[in-house]
């Protein structure tokens, strides 16, 4: 488990089931545009179906277990609000994983997603060992792009068609961030980061991409 005041990330549980449910089922419009989606099948291609609850729990914790993921619940204030995943995790002479998230829009705006990012990029450079964490966000998603910018990651260039979402193949940037960019911690410095910007003015959604 991984904390920072309110915000906690814990691995995701099966019987996370109704709360999860019902946070995803209040968000649909908020995260439609920004979810990944299943393609059309290829004439000599399976057919694949989106997954269950279940089915997702287990394929997550199958892919924990073999090293290559690290599937997380984000809690704010006690109640679940979203998730965040570390996926293709790569060890050998490259030692790097990407991170997908998406968060309740009840709780936007609010610093959630930044915190939960810098304490998962904190616990793959400093615990797991990985050295790189990469970021890939479509070019439309505003807020996504702060959530990454806030923290300082590098956009890195584009990535044209990469995930299919929303029903097309869609294009993104990818923002990235080594071990040796953050050598005192990410979290720190998103800390700092705030506190030099002062509380904010308003409510602004920060939504992060889909997990």
């Amino acid at each position: 488990m991984l904390r920072d005041g309110d915000i906690v990330l814990r691995p995701i549980k099966m019987r996370d089931q109704q709360a999860w449910r019902e946070v995803n089922r209040r968000n649909r419009d908020w995260l439609r545009p920004w979810e990944a989606t299943i393609p059309p099948p290829t004439p000599s291609g399976p057919i694949v179906h989106r997954p269950t609850y279940r089915q997702m729990v287990r394929h997550l914790r199958s892919e924990a277990n073999a090293g290559r993921m690290l599937p997380f619940v984000i809690e704010y204030q006690g109640r679940l609000v979203g998730q965040l995943t570390v996926a293709g995790i790569t060890w050998g002479s490259m030692c790097s994983g990407h991170v997908g998230y998406w968060v309740d829009e009840s709780v936007a705006g609010r610093g959630v997603m930044p915190t939960a990012v810098a304490l998962v990029v904190d616990h793959c450079f400093r615990t797991v060992g990985l050295h790189r964490i990469e970021v890939c966000i479509r070019p439309e998603n505003g807020p996504s792009r702060r959530v990454v910018e806030k923290l300082g990651f590098r956009e890195e260039g584009p990535r044209p068609r990469y995930l299919h979402i929303d029903g097309a193949w869609r294009d993104h940037l990818v923002f990235a961030l080594t071990a040796e960019e953050v050598p005192d911690g990410l979290l720190g410095r998103w800390h700092r980061t705030r506190a030099q910007a002062g509380p904010p003015t308003g409510p602004r959604n920060t939504q992060g991409n889909p997990a």
